[in-house]
């Protein structure tokens, strides 16, 4: 802010001196200007009459606030008579009259001291040549350039305070979204405290500050992902750790005691192997969704329904006794297609998990949804909102596997492809999940053929 204040004030001081030089010079060329044309009048007085300077004398020439003298070729120098002022000549006054060319004007001192502003002309009379020399003093003209001066340094030092003063506030003013950064900066860096900054004014700095207060937002909705991740992870993981430890416990007991009845020692580690694939499958869920919500484009555009058909596939294989029943129709996007299809997967895994024996899942890819349903007891309304928390379980779900990750990682996985995944309840009176995805009928290399739909159903 100091440099600006200093920078506002040297301009404003240049600005001055110029303007005190400019006007300087005008008055001087107006001065010369006026003498030159009197000395021209002048010189057409004399005429004919040069020695005697045609009967002018000092008392006249005073009226005209003027005096003159002539310089003649030889040097010598021919004064009015009277009292008068005598300048003091020079060589730009000898010079002229020899060579009778030009003029000249300059800043000279009479023989009582006195600055006059001194100009010449050449003049010739009867074949001897002579320089006219005029002079006007300079005090009246002194005195308004240091009037000029006097006003121009007391108002352009006002001037500089001023302008130094409203620098100051302007620069404050600009640099205080920066320290209002700055400070917190400080404040992220020694209290942890992810606080935005009050946004105001229309300018870049502005920008910046929306731009900050929105990492800001961003970091504090990734870190309380992951607090929330972490604490629930521990709560989820507590449980099957619990157990396994507990039947761990067991085995060790019984083989220092052979406590257990025959047959109780392969089920315990039926169990111990159960257990650690629900722990396998937790472990699996929370690196997934500790993954950035981003999705990288693939280089090639993914047929969203080998997609849906893959995970048809492996869904079948969970659910030897049900009927899918699948119709799809095109839909190309760019995407991640490893994770599309699990997310997919996890929905026909939970209306396998969920339908009755015999049942009927029916999956339907048309325009840029894919709806999947079953005919299992459905969603409570009060449970549709919380569908997609992570670790949430309904009443009903707990007594079945599964982490509760399921569907959140469906959540997560459409979010990141640019769409959206709502649940409620299908027309059978199951569960029916809609997955919203954007996307062409088309693909983008084959834009002007079109593929027709193709319907299925796989048991």
């Amino acid at each position: 802010m100091a440099l600006i204040s200093v920078a506002v004030a040297g301009a404003v001081a240049i600005t001055g001196v110029a303007a005190y030089l400019i006007t300087t010079f005008a008055i001087y060329d107006q001065l010369d200007t006026e003498l030159l044309a009197v000395a021209d009048v002048t010189t057409t007085w004399i005429a004919g009459d040069a020695e005697s300077l045609g009967g002018l004398n000092s008392e006249a020439l005073s009226t005209a606030n003027v005096t003159i003298m002539l310089v003649r070729s030889d040097g010598r120098t021919i004064y009015p008579p009277g009292n008068g002022v005598k300048l003091e000549s020079s060589d730009a006054e000898l010079t002229i009259a020899r060579t009778q060319i030009g003029t000249s004007a300059r800043t000279g001192v009479a023989d009582n001291g006195e600055s006059y502003r001194i100009v010449a002309v050449p003049l010739a009379d009867q074949g001897t040549y002579y320089a006219l020399v005029l002079g006007r003093p300079l005090g009246p003209t002194d005195q308004i350039l240091r009037i000029l001066a006097f006003s121009l340094l007391t108002f352009g030092l006002l001037a500089v305070l001023l302008a130094g003063a409203i620098g100051w506030f302007i620069a404050r003013s600009g640099l205080l979204p920066i320290q209002r950064l700055t400070e917190a900066v400080s404040r992220v860096t020694e209290t942890d405290e992810l606080a935005p900054i009050e946004v105001g004014g229309m300018d870049e700095l502005t920008d910046l500050t929306g731009a900050f207060n929105t990492m800001m937002r961003s970091l504090h909705s990734s870190r309380e992902r992951q607090r929330r991740l972490i604490a629930d992870a521990g709560h989820e993981l507590r449980t099957p750790l619990t157990s396994l430890r507990t039947n761990v416990e067991l085995l060790i007991a019984d083989d220092r005691q052979n406590m257990l009845p025959e047959g109780a020692r392969g089920e315990i580690l039926r169990d111990i192997a159960a257990q650690l694939g629900e722990f396998t499958q937790l472990i699996g869920d929370l690196v997934h969704l500790s993954r950035d919500d981003r999705v990288q484009a693939h280089p090639e555009p993914i047929d969203l329904r080998d997609v849906v058909n893959n995970a048809v596939i492996r869904a079948k294989r969970r659910g030897p006794g049900l009927t899918f029943d699948v119709e799809t129709e095109p839909l190309y996007l760019v995407g991640e297609p490893d994770s599309l299809e699990r997310a997919i997967t996890n929905l026909l895994d939970n209306a396998v998990k969920f339908s009755p024996p015999g049942g009927r899942i029916t999956v339907r890819l048309h325009g840029d949804r894919v709806r999947i349903s079953d005919e299992g007891p459905g969603i409570a309304e009060a449970d549709l909102p919380h569908v997609f928390d992570r670790f949430y379980r309904s009443d009903h779900a707990r007594t079945t596997p599964g982490s509760g990750l399921g569907l959140s990682i469906v959540a997560q996985t459409v979010k990141a492809h640019g769409g959206w995944v709502k649940a409620g309840r299908a027309a059978s009176g199951g569960a029916e999940f809609t997955i919203r995805l954007p996307g062409s009928a088309e693909p983008p290399e084959e834009a002007t053929e079109t593929t027709g739909g193709q319907s299925a159903v796989v048991e």
